[in-house]
């Protein structure tokens, strides 16, 4: 007792002066009762300050530090604050007559009768008979036709409006007219996408005409590459007749709205003047709201102009045949919707001319179709709301499926590829739809949430699903090592002793820390969930973190390119089932997928892929493709091939040298054991599992069984006997297989039976 008493004071002692001597622990009394052994206590020092007043410092400079990106931004705003006062103040003087610095430009007299060899420009209407849109926020799509008007090109025109565009050309430089092309193909360019943003108009001093300023964006696509010009728009909208007049410029590059009365008509001139005063004095205060408030958008600073080339945009609105009131009460419900009967909501369309005299292009927008903003909410929220409700059928109908098929019988007959392809599917769906919420940032986003949730549980299922089949079909696919050979002794020669050099024994070597880190990754649970995530770019040698940043890469890059989106749809939708016609083949066993399963998520998973590639008024505007009926058909040949290995065969439509699947035989001819003295008339053994014996004549299945030859046949189907050599029951190993694929007796894997 004193022994262990001493022992663990010296221990104690030992443990404070170590800690005591880093400075780890202050000194404690029973220390100094034990170090005052004629000694002075010591006095533990105190920790300076200044260290801890040096980190208290350098935490308040990480939280209140602006970066430089936001010193930046606060300059830009700033610089564009003085900017747009010089702007206001030089045009507010233009206007009243006195000494200003701006300078209204001449009017391109060639530009209108250009423009109107293309489109008429609208008129006054009959308010009692039809009508304008008043307001067209939304987006509009429409094909253009691409004319050159340089001066080369139109010297061998035969066009009818070659003599305007030689006009309004004039002497231009050729050389600076080939440097603001830039890399972009402006003649492969055949259709826009116009997103508008148009205000409600203002009362103005002095003004007649109801002018509304509008904004927005044009994207001119080239299909070869699917690649899009962006274009800043600004310009005005006269509700009376339905025109629209403004200015495009590449993004990045200033638009000034002063030099817009220069294409409007001369008798609208002064009264589009004066509309645009008032929006420069709200963009002034903008910004200096933006300032007081530190709201800076360091996005909205850091665009740099892409070069290109400017245009002046003329656009018309189609008139409808309503009238101005009933027209009025349309947009009325539509912006706060009551439920009050309205008159059918006319088609909005839009012609127009993009005009470009220092690239000489000429754009030709012919029947554009528009679509009203708060139209394209409710198409959203409509395409969610079936989007959702097919997710959740796939799910029912993949949870019916598991139930049916969980058993390790059951999911040794299905692919594991198969589930792997409508896992990685449902994972780019997943993040395309939550990718589609972010962009449309309002109502709509809300309702894109619920396809984007049901699909991930989707993906959850599927995946989970996989890896049991995976579980359970390994130890079937994995090639059992062979036995080891007998080491056969050579016999040793009675002479004389042949003497052995002694040799000094090997250091033993331990494994290293390389082969200890892989050793971790492939034997962790949470590791091989991370490869069967990503199965498709990763490999049981790559560390999982490694390979879920492979496929996460993957999954972005097909939601950001759309031709490589393409490429992922037909390869993906064409592996749905393959994999699991070519398994039967092999396996020589037909699916344990139901017809029910096949036919439902076939056409549960061709919704969204024909929806988008052959819908030509999707949320997304993407272009029809034709392939896109010939991989429908694909899957459903491949669902028909699959229920026919069901009744037919798993090979029936390949010819008979290849239809021969190499299976065991778990009924070979065996002879009688003479070892079991106890059981009763022929046996063969005793079943491994019941411990029962095993008789020749099982007469439960003589009973089915009648005849001379088949009485033999059904003799030799009562046992079974397993590659590694122990004897079954077949009824009993038939339970057993249900439950799991292994031997119970050494646990090595066993074929089915």
């Amino acid at each position: 007792m004193a022994r262990d008493q001493l022992y663990g004071v010296t221990t104690t002692r030992r443990v404070h002066n170590i800690l005591d001597a880093l400075g780890c622990v202050p000194v404690t009394s029973m220390d100094r009762n034990d170090e005052n052994d004629g000694q002075p206590a010591r006095i533990p020092q105190q920790r300076s300050s200044v260290p801890s007043f040096l980190f208290l410092i350098f935490m308040l400079f990480i939280l209140t530090n602006h970066t430089g990106d936001e010193f930046l931004a606060r300059n830009h705003y700033q610089d564009a604050l003085q900017s747009l006062n010089y702007q206001l103040s030089n045009f507010t003087a233009w206007l009243n007559g006195t000494e200003s610095n701006f300078i209204m430009p001449d009017r391109n007299a060639a530009a209108t009768p250009l423009v109107g060899s293309f489109m008429s420009f609208g008129s006054r209407l009959n308010p009692q008979w039809a009508s304008y849109f008043s307001n067209v926020t939304g987006f509009a799509h429409g094909k253009i036709d691409f004319f050159n008007i340089t001066p080369p090109s139109l010297a061998s025109a035969t066009f009818p409006w070659r003599a305007h565009a030689e006009t309004f050309m004039g002497d231009t430089n050729m050389t600076e007219l080939v440097s603001h092309f830039g890399s972009w193909n402006w003649t492969g360019s055949d259709k826009i996408s116009w997103s508008i943003m148009d205000r409600a108009p203002i009362s103005v001093k002095g003004v007649t005409e109801k002018i509304a300023m509008v904004h927005g964006r044009i994207d001119v696509r080239n299909p070869a590459t699917s690649d899009d010009m962006k274009l800043d728009f600004e310009g005005v909208h006269f509700l009376t007749n339905g025109s629209i007049y403004g200015f495009a410029e590449p993004t990045g590059r200033h638009i000034d709205i002063r030099y817009i009365p220069t294409f409007v008509p001369e008798a609208f001139q002064s009264d589009t003047a004066r509309t645009i005063e008032p929006e420069l004095m709200s963009r002034v205060n903008k910004v200096k709201d933006m300032i007081d408030a530190g709201v800076i958008d360091q996005e909205s600073t850091n665009g740099e102009s892409q070069g290109g080339c400017g245009f002046s945009v003329y656009a018309q609105i189609s008139p409808s045949e309503i009238p101005v009131k009933d027209m009025e009460d349309l947009e009325d419900e539509l912006q706060k919707p009551t439920g009050r009967w309205t008159v059918k909501r006319p088609p909005l369309m839009l012609n127009g001319v993009l005009l470009s005299r220092e690239c000489g292009i000429l754009y030709n927008l012919h029947d554009a179709e528009g679509l009203r903003s708060q139209l394209f909410f409710r198409k959203v929220a409509t395409y969610a709301g079936i989007s959702a409700f097919v997710y959740l059928v796939q799910l029912l109908l993949l949870s019916r499926q598991v139930d049916r098929s969980r058993t390790p019988a059951g999911l040794s007959r299905v692919s594991l590829w198969t589930f792997l392809t409508q896992s990685i599917v449902d994972s780019v769906s997943f993040a395309g739809h939550i990718t589609f919420a972010i962009i449309a940032n309002g109502r709509p986003s809300l309702s894109l949430v619920a396809p984007a949730f049901v699909a991930c549980v989707l993906f959850a299922f599927e995946s989970q699903h996989a890896i049991l089949i995976n579980q359970v079909q390994a130890p079937e696919d994995a090639v059992a090592p062979p036995p080891p050979r007998p080491v056969q002794q050579e016999p040793s020669l009675p002479s004389q002793a042949v003497p052995t050099p002694t040799t000094a024994p090997p250091r033993p070597t331990g494994p290293t820390f390389l082969s200890l880190l892989l050793r971790h990754i492939r034997s962790d649970p949470q590791a091989r969930i991370c490869r069967y995530s990503g199965v498709v770019v990763s490999t049981s040698d790559v560390p999982p973190g490694l390979g879920m940043f492979f496929f996460l890469t993957f999954i972005v890059r097909v939601i950001v390119t759309p031709s490589l989106a393409l490429v992922f749809v037909a390869s993906m939708y064409s592996l749905f089932w393959l994999p699991q016609i070519v398994r039967s083949v092999k396996k020589g066993r037909s699916s344990a997928l139901t017809a029910e399963y096949l036919i439902g998520t076939s056409l549960c998973r061709l919704f969204h892929a024909l929806y988008f590639l052959t819908c030509p008024k999707n949320v997304l505007d993407v272009e029809p493709r034709r392939w896109m009926w010939y991989l429908a058909m694909f899957i459903f040949l491949q669902v028909a091939v699959i229920l026919l290995q069901q009744r037919l065969g798993p090979a029936f439509f390949l010819p008979k040298r290849f239809a021969h699947a190499q299976a065991y035989d778990y009924h070979p001819a065996l002879p009688l054991s003479t070892t079991d003295l106890e059981a009763s008339g022929e046996s063969l053994g005793d079943c491994a599992i019941c411990m029962e014996a095993i008789h020749t004549e099982d007469e439960k299945q003589l009973e089915q069984v009648t005849g001379g030859l088949l009485r033999n046949v059904g003799a030799r189907r009562s046992y079974s006997l397993a590659p590694c050599q122990h004897l079954f029951h077949t009824e009993c190993l038939e339970k057993w297989l249900a439950i799991k694929n292994i031997c119970p007796h050494c646990r090595r894997p066993l074929p089915p039976l």
